[in-house]
């Protein structure tokens, strides 16, 4: 169905690492790949594999949760755009944290991964946007301090050297 991998730090992995909640949700407890430096771990490629068919509707839709915090939205694929390399943007750890009984098991950060409607879904390409726009703000100064490396003054007009 999908595949994930984190970029310096892991082998390519499949679902089958996913613990599956239900039909169309699974989560990756990050205690059992990293421990408590989930934090650490600042992106994500996952992708879908070749004999998944996702409806034309539907997103893989990708969430982070921090101990004692709600899961925050990161990003998706789609059959449109099949893969992609998502920042991890981990909330601060909440204030809903318990203690635990001796015998409880650890609470840790987590990545969650859903089937969900593309319609639902915030805009996928928020952080795309964010980095073609500073791309074109670097372009266009670039621009103008190459022409006007030609401009010279004279009095108060400016002439273009040839």
């Amino acid at each position: 169905m999908f595949g994930v991998v984190f970029p310096n730090r892991s082998f390519p992995m499949d679902i089958s690492t996913f613990a599956q909640i239900d039909t169309f949700h699974w989560i990756l407890d990050m205690n059992t790949f990293v421990g408590e430096a989930y934090d650490h771990i600042r992106e994500i490629c996952i992708f879908l594999l070749n004999n998944f068919t996702l409806p034309a509707d539907k997103a893989l839709a990708v969430y982070v949760q921090s101990p004692g915090s709600p899961f925050v939205f990161c990003g998706a694929v789609t059959l449109a755009r099949p893969s992609a390399v998502l920042s991890l943007n981990w909330p601060e750890p909440g204030g809903q944290m318990q203690l635990m009984a001796p015998d409880a098991a650890p609470v840790s950060a987590k990545i969650g991964v859903s089937v969900e409607d593309l319609a639902s879904l915030p805009s996928l390409d928020v952080a795309a946007e964010k980095r073609i726009e500073r791309l074109a703000m670097k372009v266009g100064e670039n621009l103008f301090n190459f022409m006007q490396s030609f401009c010279g003054v004279d009095g108060s007009k400016r002439y273009i050297c040839q």
